[in-house]
């Protein structure tokens, strides 16, 4: 069965102390997921990064985000400050083969026709790494489930806010039949 990583919201608006969408694990997994990332690539695995951008104005932004970004700089948005913007960090790299879904909610599979794209190239199982877990890891986790694929997370490719939301969502996503793992312990195809 063909795998896919999924690298979702690893950007500078979610990993900057300064936004105000900042993920106060995130910029620690920065080196396991970049480790995971050249594993994925050398291996032949596709690599997808999944990412948020908004409208400069606020427009598309989620009702909870809305008083944050339009006070906070604007984070992800056209003309914001480089250090909270869409930009994903220098540590992965770029390859041709890389694919890159912009998503508008959490998922990385609503209104995104990733489902498409990935039953198209036969992938079967989807690897979780990125930010934040109880938000978009999660409801990709849930999505990629409900549309039959075999789910990994990688706890130390993923984050929260803190250590103990990490863990009851890293718990709730395992009993609903997503493998939790160290990306150590991840063997690719």
């Amino acid at each position: 069965m063909k795998s896919a990583l999924l690298v979702i919201d690893m950007q500078n608006g979610f990993l900057s102390p300064r936004s105000p969408l900042f993920i106060a694990g995130a910029p620690a997994t920065v080196p396991a997921c970049a480790r995971v990332i050249e594993r994925c690539r050398d291996s032949g695995v596709l690599v997808v990064f999944v990412t948020r951008a908004y409208a400069a104005d606020g427009s598309d932004v989620e009702k909870p985000r809305r008083a944050a970004f339009l006070a906070g700089g604007r984070p992800l948005s056209p003309g914001c400050d480089e250090e909270i913007s869409a930009a994903m960090p220098k540590e992965f790299g770029a390859s041709e083969k890389d694919m890159h879904i912009v998503k508008p909610r959490y998922s990385a599979f609503f209104n995104t026709g990733l489902d498409t794209r990935l039953k198209e190239l036969g992938v079967g199982h989807v690897i979780l790494a990125g930010t934040t877990t109880p938000n978009c890891i999660r409801t990709s986790c849930y999505d990629a489930i409900s549309l039959d694929y075999d789910v990994t997370v990688l706890s130390d490719c993923t984050s929260s806010v803190n250590e103990e939301i990490q863990r009851s969502n890293l718990a709730d996503m395992e009993r609903a039949g997503a493998r939790i793992m160290a990306s150590a312990e991840l063997v690719l195809d």
